[in-house]
């Protein structure tokens, strides 16, 4: 019951007010990762470096477990480390940090989504061993010829996510203009 109580006091802390300055900043980087994760290229230089090592140390960490989870590993190591930082500001009731950290998740579903396309053309460079994860995942699921289809509804819930959570900075912001 003590785990609870933690999280009703949490939920009933107020958050950090967000300034204009942040929700410009958070606006203009939310912007800036959007447009270089969905550009030609499909990469933000500086996320998607640390999201290829995430993914790539996925792989074994996940492969101690079980052999056969070895590649989800790489999506799932992937996805950890937004999930955790944005549970932690969450908790922190930080909204500008919790917001980017949101983002760096959904950007982390439209590289996803690129490379689950890439799952029957394989046209995409790869680390390691040159094994392509979506193809053996959409093999295994029998679901392969559904490549694209499913990164355009991964793509689609990126944007969802990002935008949801850069409408709800700004109404964080509003909301502590009209209580000031």
């Amino acid at each position: 019951m003590n785990w609870l109580a933690s999280i009703r006091e949490i939920h009933e802390a107020p958050w950090k007010p967000v300034s204009a300055p942040a929700l410009i900043a958070s606006s203009v980087f939310i912007a800036a990762v959007s447009w270089f994760a969905n550009s030609e290229h499909h990469w933000v230089p500086i996320l998607d470096t640390a999201n290829l090592a995430f993914h790539e140390a996925g792989h074994p960490l996940l492969g101690l477990i079980n052999s056969g989870l070895t590649v989800y590993g790489g999506t799932l190591g992937q996805l950890a480390f937004p999930v955790v930082a944005t549970v932690a500001f969450w908790t922190r009731r930080e909204a500008v940090s919790c917001v980017i950290a949101a983002v760096w998740l959904n950007e982390n579903l439209w590289n996803i989504a690129t490379y689950m396309a890439d799952a029957r053309t394989q046209v995409l460079p790869l680390v390691g061993n040159g094994e392509h994860d979506w193809t053996h995942i959409f093999s295994r699921w029998g679901v392969l010829h559904l490549d694209i289809g499913i990164a355009g509804v991964v793509r689609m819930i990126g944007w969802a996510g990002t935008l949801s959570a850069w409408g709800w900075l700004a109404w964080r912001w509003r909301r502590d203009r009209e209580y000031a």
